[in-house]
């Protein structure tokens, strides 16, 4: 059994700076590339006969896993969304009546389609989807996550299925979110920790709920910085205080997860940073450079290599290449 362990946390700042950093914590090289997906483009929910279709009504940038899946991404309204590991997910029964979704476009459908949480958490609620998982890439098991939201006004939240229901979380107080236990329960103990306060005594482990006590201190703990850079900077080293040294070890936990890359969206400037681990610098995308017209707009990727080991520096904007979309993992 693999420990996966990634944390999201949402950055607060002065002004309208709104950013939300996540850390995506893997066993393997989840062959990660970057991608710009223009307006129009025609979707399929990848579920069979009564799949879910739509139009893309907003352009976004996302990082793929394995390029069958969407696991992280900004659009051009400051919409972010991002899917992480819970365990004690429990999909919708295959004999679902309702148009079928697979989970590897779960956070696509949302970049595609919404332009804040509240209208997206308002058209989830009448689920005019199930959820369909599959198996991931290279495993046996069954894909089993949850999807945060956040956008330019600081609002956010978390949906889970859980014994096969949807559950919504919705408020602007959810900056953070890790992996199990469900979101309820991680809420309880957000609750103990603020009792104890950060500055008295922190949980240092790689679990999650150790995990989400430092990011949730460290998140509101930073100053509100006047200056977006300042914030990024801030912000990037919370989700770095939290991530999980790469190649470590435990004779416990032999199959814990390193941290394999970070992101950060600057919501208000429409920016999208990306760090990998095995590389020296933080690179960004500047959403408001490219062409995500519908008319105009071309598929872009910008790929990253074997673990995310090419390096980019400063603004990548310019560095993507037209590319054929890639296929959702489905049926």
């Amino acid at each position: 059994m693999q420990a996966i362990a990634c944390t999201r946390l949402v950055y607060l700042g002065a002004g309208d700076t709104v950013l939300t950093a996540r850390s995506m914590d893997w066993k393997v090289d989840v062959a990660t590339n970057l991608w710009v997906f223009p307006r129009g483009m025609e979707r399929n929910g990848e579920a069979g006969e009564n799949s879910i279709t739509w139009t893309s009504k907003y352009g976004s940038v996302i990082a793929s896993g394995y390029d069958i899946s969407t696991t992280d991404g900004l659009n051009e309204k400051g919409l972010a969304a991002n899917v992480l590991w819970l365990v004690e997910s429990e999909y919708p029964s295959s004999e679902s009546d309702k148009p079928g979704l697979t989970i590897a476009a779960w956070a696509q459908y949302v970049l595609d389609n919404f332009a804040t949480v509240a209208e997206a958490v308002e058209a989830l609620e009448s689920e005019p989807f199930a959820i369909v998982t599959d198996a991931v890439p290279g495993e046996q098991r069954l894909a089993t996550l949850h999807l945060s939201m956040s956008d330019s006004t600081g609002d956010s939240a978390i949906v889970e299925y859980i014994d096969g229901k949807q559950v919504i979380h919705h408020s602007r107080s959810y900056q953070v979110m890790t992996n199990s236990p469900t979101f309820d329960k991680q809420l309880a103990l957000d609750d103990y920790w603020n009792q104890i306060g950060g500055t008295v005594f922190l949980p240092g482990t790689n679990r999650a709920a150790d995990r989400f006590a430092r990011a949730s201190f460290y998140v509101d703990a930073i100053p509100k910085f006047d200056d977006p850079n300042m914030a990024v900077a801030g912000a990037m080293s919370v989700i770095r205080n939290v991530s999980v040294p790469y190649g470590i070890s435990t004779p416990d936990q032999p199959n814990i997860s390193s941290t394999r890359w970070r992101t950060l969206s600057d919501h208000a400037r429409k920016l999208y940073f990306f760090e990998s681990a095995l590389t020296p610098n933080t690179f960004w995308v500047d959403l408001k450079q490219l062409d995500l017209s519908a008319e105009t707009g071309k598929v872009m990727k910008l790929d990253l290599g074997p673990d995310q080991s090419h390096t980019y520096s400063g603004d990548a904007t310019g560095k993507f290449q037209p590319a054929r979309p890639f296929k959702f993992l489905g049926k």
